[in-house]
């Protein structure tokens, strides 16, 4: 009977070992093997536990999944591309206890369909469309976007700015960047080095060598690859997709709250916004990269409560022509 429980006592130990060491050795696998993937896992923890829930509605392009939490004013954030609806996890606590927040995981990102294949901004688009149908079809929304979920967020208020209460941008747009300063498609890891230290600006602690290639891995084969396939192939149908010489169709008040040490959006491609703009502002926040939200989410927080705690920005007068000058324009 004492060979029996001492027997019993050495397989509860191996057991409760077991148990310890098998997740921890599975996790740190996982953590340098697909380190992206496990980052997003924890984000998505994150939202969960600042009271948000998950549900999913229908796209034309597959069925999407969305989170939804707090009360209030409707707020919907969209993410970039390559993103889903974890990478808001770092600012959505403070968001929550004032608005009532819907982050999609827009189509073709994590579990939102379509899984594979081109993926086309039309899509993307009729996903926004369809959360806006589904979540504030009652009163406008305040739509924050960053990157694609910018751009995207810019295409629906030209087609529905009565959806929209105001828009704010953060770190994208609308108007193509034609010699961007930052690659977006590394092959190796020096590459990627020099990517992220583009997009998260000169002065951060860049990722290690493990999550170097787990970028490099996702740049081949993630949605951004997916995204650029599609775009390629448009030829001069492209042009639908974007507002270059037609930012005044934009009637919604915008505001740019903008990284300042971002490179592949700078200041000069935000200035070209507020050149364009009819009702625009920009809140910059220093030293920070593309995605502020989850690079330095305090000073983001502080920079977008600062924009909307103001009135929206009023459109820009327009200097009024004199029939003298309107006389002189006529002969010409």
């Amino acid at each position: 009977m004492e060979t029996r429980t001492k027997t019993m006592l050495k397989l509860a130990v191996i057991f409760g070992i077991l148990v310890i060491v098998v997740p921890v050795v599975l996790g740190a696998w996982l953590m340098l093997r697909k380190p992206l993937k496990v980052d997003a896992w924890m984000s998505r923890l994150a939202l969960d536990r600042n009271g948000l829930e998950t549900t999913t509605i229908e796209t034309t392009a597959g069925e999407m999944t969305v989170w939804r939490g707090g009360s209030g004013t409707p707020m919907v954030l969209l993410h970039g591309a390559g993103d889903q609806a974890g990478a808001w996890a770092r600012a959505v606590a403070p968001l929550v206890a004032s608005y009532r927040v819907i982050i999609p995981d827009l189509p073709g990102h994590w579990h939102s369909d379509p899984g594979d294949g081109p993926l086309g901004i039309d899509q993307v688009l009729d996903g926004v469309a369809a959360v806006m149908d589904d979540c504030c079809s009652s009163e406008p929304a305040i739509v924050v976007g960053n990157s694609m979920g910018a751009w995207v967020a810019f295409l629906y208020a030209v087609e529905h700015p009565d959806r929209i209460e105001r828009l704010v941008a953060v770190n994208g747009g609308p108007v193509r960047e034609e010699n961007p300063r930052v690659n977006l498609f590394p092959t190796n890891v020096d590459e990627a080095r020099q990517t992220m230290k583009g997009l998260m600006g000169p002065n951060t602690l860049l990722p290690p060598n493990f999550v170097l290639r787990d970028v490099v891995r996702h740049a081949a084969t993630g949605p951004p690859a997916r995204l650029a396939q599609w775009f390629a192939g448009l030829g001069q149908e492209a042009d639908a997709y974007v507002l270059d010489g037609r930012l005044d169709e934009v009637t919604v008040p915008v505001d740019l709250v903008w990284g300042d040490a971002d490179e592949l959006f700078d200041l000069d491609y935000a200035q070209r916004l507020l050149d364009g703009l009819p009702a625009v502002r920009m809140t910059p926040i220093k030293d920070c990269g593309h995605v502020p939200h989850r690079e330095c989410p305090d000073r983001f927080l502080k920079a977008l409560t600062a924009a909307l705690d103001q009135p929206p920005p009023e459109p820009k007068t327009v200097p009024e022509v004199s029939e003298a000058a309107e006389d002189a324009g006529g002969t010409e």
